[in-house]
């Protein structure tokens, strides 16, 4: 046993002979580092401050913590409100003042119509004020009901579902279906609620050019490229294109056609957010759809809200039943936000009413939106922006003064300076810091069914004096 013992000694002692200096080194250090840390002395976080209570407490008295927000200039836009006496129709009276209203999305001039209000006002008598409760808890009522079973049918598709906020319609329905992992292929002049809903989606967002079907193919090629690479995790991905039927940012109407051909060449789904060229576009106000013939089977989700065309609030989704009944589900504005009050539904089921029975309204709207705009091409220093048949399109420079500040300030002169001759504009407001691209500034002008030649005159003819005035 002890010659056991004693062979086994004379064989570590042979090994560390042996064994390469490096190796000898490396574990004499080791040793050391377990040695230092068995014996050296561990303190208490409590016990190694080096301050006394009199310095703590000047140190506290002292510390001032960031502020929650940024400091905001007592002049901003949205801390200076323009205040509306009355309703926001045709003739609105702002701070005081009576003016011929060109900046409300009251595209159909339904907001102040006599058929609506006395619908409204039965249904309040009925109903009550609001809801106070989401759909799936005593929130659904028999006018929600039929108000999307007339939005089904008026848009010819299977089913729709309403919304008690027009912006949280698309916001809710983009996560209700793209999630993490997925594509979405987004024209960058997309509006806000579409960038809020991409971004709560998670989902892998490409943006490409504002109406380039060229640079949108090449995004899709290079995807096929890449799926082509790994085929397992391609055939669970889904992917999406998102436009706008009439942009918001740019008043241009999207290429539908031509996203019809690359949502079959590249197998696609295509989501259509329609909430300008809902009650505008086509000869019976059904969108962009309706504009270019195509076949509104082949869009795999249309979004709009009730509050531009219709006048009303909210929003609707329409497409197949198995589209939609996923988002009672899983939208989130419609599973949690109460609904919407039955007074608003009801306006809305009148509107509704009001364009089937007078097809002549949507001619109407894109004789005047052609008028102004043919009147106001040429004004020197100012740029027309949008489509002749778009009901809301934008006036920018032609040329920047140099920062974003000093056009916006430039452009609220040219709105007030006809605001004091009683027509009213807006300048386009933006989120700066949360939008993805940031438009230029620019007024927005807005045209409905209720103003006359004369007003579009007047509106042109201010805009250009305006403009030979204080664009230099």
């Amino acid at each position: 046993m002890a010659s056991g013992q004693q062979w086994v000694l004379v064989e570590m002692v042979q090994a560390v002979y042996e064994a390469p200096a490096y190796h000898l080194i490396l574990e004499g250090i080791l040793i050391l580092w377990i040695i230092r840390l068995l014996f050296s002395k561990t303190y208490k976080l409590q016990d190694r401050s080096d301050l006394t209570e009199k310095e703590i407490e000047e140190l506290i008295e002292e510390w001032q913590p960031e502020p929650l927000v940024p400091p905001v200039r007592k002049d901003h836009p949205a801390l200076n409100y323009n205040v509306v006496t009355g309703p926001a129709s045709h003739i609105i009276v702002v701070n005081g003042k009576t003016c011929i209203n060109f900046a409300s999305f009251n595209f159909l001039g339904l907001l102040d119509n006599k058929r609506v209000k006395t619908a409204a006002l039965e249904s309040i008598k009925k109903y009550g004020v609001g809801t106070c409760g989401p759909r799936g808890f005593y929130g659904t009522f028999d006018v929600h009901l039929e108000l999307e079973d007339r939005l089904a049918k008026f848009m010819r598709t299977e089913e729709a579902i309403i919304y008690s906020y027009g912006f949280a319609t698309i916001a809710s329905a983009i996560p209700a279906y793209s999630k993490r992992g997925d594509i979405v292929f987004v024209d960058e002049a997309a509006c806000f609620a579409v960038q809020k809903g991409l971004q709560a989606s998670r989902s892998n967002i490409k943006f490409f050019r504002h109406n380039d079907m060229a640079d949108l193919e090449r995004l899709l090629k290079e995807q096929e490229k890449e799926d082509q690479k790994n085929p397992r995790k391609a055939r669970v991905t889904r992917r999406f294109i998102v436009v706008e039927g009439l942009y918001m940012n740019t008043g241009d109407i999207c290429p539908l056609p031509e996203l019809v051909k690359l949502k079959y060449k590249y197998k696609v789904r295509i989501f259509l957010e329609e909430s300008l060229s809902f009650g505008v576009l086509g000869d019976h106000g059904r969108g962009v759809t309706e504009h270019f013939r195509v076949n509104i089977e082949d869009i795999d989700l249309i979004s709009a809200n009730m509050e531009n065309a219709l006048a009303s609030i909210g929003g609707f989704c329409c497409g197949r039943s198995f589209v939609i009944d996923h988002q009672r589900l899983s939208g989130q504005g419609y599973c949690f936000s109460a609904s919407l009050p039955p007074m608003l539904a009801r306006a809305a089921i009148e509107g509704l009413n009001i364009m089937e029975d007078e097809p002549d309204i949507f001619q109407i709207l894109r004789k005047k939106c052609q008028h102004i705009h043919k009147a106001l091409k040429g004004i020197s220093g100012l740029k027309v922006v949008g489509e002749s048949i778009s009901p809301a399109f934008h006036l920018q420079l032609a040329r920047s003064l140099g920062s974003r500040e000093s056009d916006v300030r430039l452009l609220q002169d040219i709105v007030e300076y006809c605001m004091t001759r009683k027509v009213a504009l807006t300048q386009a407001r933006y989120l700066e810091k949360e939008e993805k691209n940031l438009p230029p500034p620019s007024i927005r002008v807005v045209v409905t069914v209720e103003q006359s030649e004369e007003d579009l005159d007047l509106a042109a003819s201010l805009i250009k004096e305006a403009a030979q005035l204080l664009i230099h």
